[in-house]
């Protein structure tokens, strides 16, 4: 388990959406329970694959889609995962009027894409995910200690 977290810091390239996923399930095993991802990177850098790899993990089998009309979207399966695309919300006050913590009971997973919006309500415990593509199409992921 340790190996996936050391190999995140120093940063993995992944050539495929089945390899980001792949690399997202196995962080799924590490999370500690009631954990909050915030997912940052330009669009189109795999986010959303990368929350479908979460969900893989935890027997989640529904389609996962960028929750970006809707805000977020709750899935249930060994873990309660909430995907959360912060992307129009003005600030942590837009948050906190979705009362989000009302979904959540233990374990569960909130992953945020596009945290910096919500920046001051990111919990400090949270972890922090770089996400990018190079022009070749691939995709590099790192955990960084914030």
């Amino acid at each position: 388990m340790a190996e996936i977290l050391d190999q995140l810091r120093r940063g993995l390239t992944t050539e495929s959406a089945a390899e980001t996923e792949a690399v997202a399930r196995a962080l799924a095993d590490c999370l500690p329970p009631d954990q909050v991802l915030a997912l940052h990177g330009d669009l189109g850098v795999g986010k959303t694959t990368f929350v479908r790899g979460l969900a893989r993990a935890w027997g989640i089998t529904e389609p996962i889609t960028s929750p970006t009309f809707n805000l977020y979207t709750l899935y249930e399966g060994e873990r309660k995962l909430l995907h959360l695309d912060a992307y129009r919300l003005e600030s942590g006050a837009d948050l906190d009027a979705l009362m989000l913590e009302d979904f959540l009971s233990s374990p569960w997973c909130l992953a945020v894409e596009w945290p910096e919006r919500i920046e001051e309500t990111i919990p400090p415990e949270a972890w922090h995910l770089d996400l990018a593509s190079s022009r070749e199409g691939a995709h590099t992921i790192r955990l960084r200690e914030h």
